[in-house]
């Protein structure tokens, strides 16, 4: 199928964006890589009247560190410039080890880190990953700004708290402390294809190797990301044995989520695979710390 007839803008500043969006309201869509978009146009399940194509906005292509240790990406940072970025590797490796997992290189040419952030879909890694990281998304409209946590940015099924009239600016990222180390493990049917399940994990250790905090976010078990706080609890100040791993994962699997069943999967398997994951998860990371 086709689209069905909108209106098209291609600004090239934010503000001249911004006075767009305020200006249709609901009756406007950002375009950004438009991996999600344009297909959701093809079929019909969108049907936006007016477009506004951010791609010759390129002051919102940038990653570059902050002067607390952290980083920020605009929003329109394409995700092989994220993927092979060296601040991204050194700073952020849960995000660098993330980005093979997005699609296929011909997505990632193409796809950008805010669209994939904006677009909300509970299966997608980047999401997951930015709440895990506890990150936070700079929104503005043409009058204010404001920041919002990752955590409180994801409302529902491909909802946001994001405001008609706003746009997703940059991402921003606080530095991981020392003896930290993260893991991203997904499983999906087919190399490329949405997964079925994944888990994004960060693991704090103290000095005597007892679990400082650990923080595990699930992908494609709910209507968004979906954070373990039973799991993390469960290891804070624990020593990091295989027992205390294998508690933790069976404790996300059954307390944690609440995944569905669909054609590709019953929430039984999504419960399984869940438990799988985030052991292999919890082992990678807990190596990594140590």
């Amino acid at each position: 199928m086709k689209p069905a007839p909108f209106e098209y803008f291609a600004p090239t500043t934010i503000d001249e964006t911004l006075a767009r969006l305020s200006e249709h309201g609901y009756e406007a869509k950002a375009l950004a890589g438009g991996q999600s978009l344009i297909p959701m146009m093809n079929f019909r399940l969108a049907q936006p009247s007016v477009i506004v194509d951010i791609n010759r906005v390129t002051e919102l292509s940038y990653i570059r560190p902050n002067e607390d240790g952290g980083f920020s990406i605009g929003a329109m940072t394409r995700h092989n410039q994220v993927e092979h970025h060296p601040l991204i590797a050194g700073k952020a490796p849960l995000i660098h080890e993330t980005m093979p997992h997005i699609g296929t290189v011909q997505v990632r040419n193409r796809g950008t880190f805010g669209g994939s952030i904006a677009h909300a879909d509970p299966s997608a890694e980047l999401a997951a990953v930015s709440v895990a990281l506890e990150g936070s998304f700079l929104l503005r409209n043409n009058q204010q700004e404001r920041w919002v946590p990752a955590e409180e940015f994801f409302v529902g099924l491909f909802a946001l708290v994001l405001e008609a009239d706003e746009l997703l600016v940059e991402a921003k990222f606080p530095q991981l402390p020392s003896r930290t180390g993260c893991a991203m493990v997904e499983i999906s049917r087919r190399p490329h294809d949405f997964a079925l399940v994944g888990v994004a994990v960060v693991v704090t250790l103290d000095n005597d190797e007892r679990c400082q905090r650990a923080r595990l976010v699930f992908l494609s078990v709910g209507d968004g990301p979906v954070i373990a706080h039973q799991a993390g609890e469960l290891l804070r100040n624990q020593f990091v044995t295989q027992e205390s791993i294998r508690k933790a994962a069976e404790t996300a699997a059954q307390l944690d989520i609440d995944p569905g069943s669909d054609i590709h999967a019953s929430a039984e398997y999504r419960r399984h695979l869940a438990e799988v994951l985030a052991f292999r998860a919890l082992e990678k990371a807990y190596s990594r710390a140590r």
